[in-house]
């Protein structure tokens, strides 16, 4: 194909309601530092999410780390953490020169196994801190880890990167743990081309949070500082454009769920694909649709990706977990599997997250579909 297809692109509304917050926020000579866009983004992503207070961020990795150290994460102290993800969600437990220890996946959501969770609390009982991922938008079996986290008295900070709209038991992933964290980088369901959001109950940290992220900047009339900060504040522009994103957020994951489900129709027939489950009491908002190939099938994952590649069309592999990559290769690795097989490890070689572009239009993807069916069909 001349026109690429992409994994995931950002897709601007057609009503144009980014510029409009962008004119606002020109008009009033409000380009670089705070202003009303960054203080309204804050009220609307905690409303739509349903909690009450929330800090707009360079990304979510800083909102990661920020929430690490509202939790007074720090040197010596161990934190369990999802291993199928990407690396943002374990750098900051670094830059806290904490120690991870991570956790391995179930097969029913992909994401943190409950069992691994308790199996890291009997080797390691007094850990700082859990961080639990929601693949790829599926929520996590949050009402376990929940559950383990309680009693064991230790906060939870969600990774909702990837899963910004998507519930569990009709409550919105990220409201659950002490803390819970979205991106806004340009691929994810909604952009702002680069931010990120913490959000909590607790108003104190918040507010915290904002002054560590502003440099931790006294209110002097000079320049005062007892405490070392940050530059992780997001833009008054950059909020713009997220206000703007959020009013289209239930029309692109109606586009997420229909691509999702269009492949899984598709699929269907092909016994060697399965789609990435949607576990009962959850409404995943399907950033990216993720198949899995059958370890005995002769089409393997990287023909598939080869396949495409040649077609213009961009596909990856499924995140390669931490505990595999050479940067964590000293840290330790809990999996609850009987054979100690890792499912993370499993789901890495055998995984292909397919092209999910809210801009894709049908006939783009039953290209996509076509190019893949022809693979299993020749062998």
């Amino acid at each position: 194909m001349e026109k690429k297809i992409f994994l995931a692109s950002p897709h601007m509304s057609k009503e144009g309601y980014e510029q409009e917050f962008i004119k606002e926020a020109f008009d009033t000579n409000w380009i670089a530092p705070l202003g009303e866009n960054v203080n309204k983004f804050e009220e609307e992503i905690a409303n739509y999410v349903g909690t009450k207070h929330a800090a707009a961020l360079s990304s979510g990795t800083a909102a990661i780390h920020m929430a690490l150290k509202a939790l007074d994460v720090k040197q010596g102290d161990i934190v369990f953490c999802s291993s199928l993800t990407f690396s943002a969600t374990a750098n900051p437990i670094i830059y806290q020169n904490a120690t991870p220890v991570f956790i391995d996946s179930e097969k029913e959501t992909w994401n943190m196994d409950p069992k691994a969770l308790e199996k890291a609390f009997e080797k390691y009982p007094n850990p700082k801190a859990v961080i639990v991922v929601h693949l790829y938008g599926t929520p996590a079996k949050m009402d376990e880890i929940m559950e383990i986290c309680n009693a064991h008295n230790v906060p939870l900070i969600e990774d909702a990167a990837e899963s910004l709209g998507s519930t569990y038991r009709n409550k919105q992933t990220g409201t659950f743990g002490k803390y819970g964290i979205f991106s806004f980088n340009g691929n994810k369901i909604i952009t702002t081309s680069g931010g990120g959001m913490l959000v909590s109950e607790n108003a104190e940290k918040i507010q915290k949070v904002r002054f560590w992220s502003t440099q931790a900047r006294e209110k002097a009339r000079h320049y005062e500082h007892k405490e070392i900060g940050y530059n992780y504040r997001m833009s008054n522009i950059v909020a713009g454009i997220g206000r703007g994103q959020l009013k289209v957020l239930d029309e692109r994951i109606k586009e997420k769920t229909e691509i999702y489900n269009q492949y899984k129709e598709a699929f269907a027939t092909i016994t060697d694909i399965k789609m990435q489950p949607v576990p009962v009491n959850t409404v995943p908002n399907h950033w990216l649709s993720v198949i899995t190939i059958d370890k005995q099938s002769k089409v393997k994952p990287l023909d598939i990706i080869e396949k495409l590649e040649k077609e213009n069309i961009e596909t990856r592999p499924v995140w390669k977990p931490m505990d595999l990559q050479p940067v964590f290769k000293e840290y330790d690795f809990i999996t609850a599997s009987i054979d100690n097989q890792s499912v993370g490890k499993e789901l890495f070689e055998t995984g292909v997250c397919l092209p999910s572009d809210t801009k894709m239009t049908k006939e783009e993807q039953d290209v996509v579909i076509q190019n893949i069916k022809e693979l299993f069909e020749c062998n």
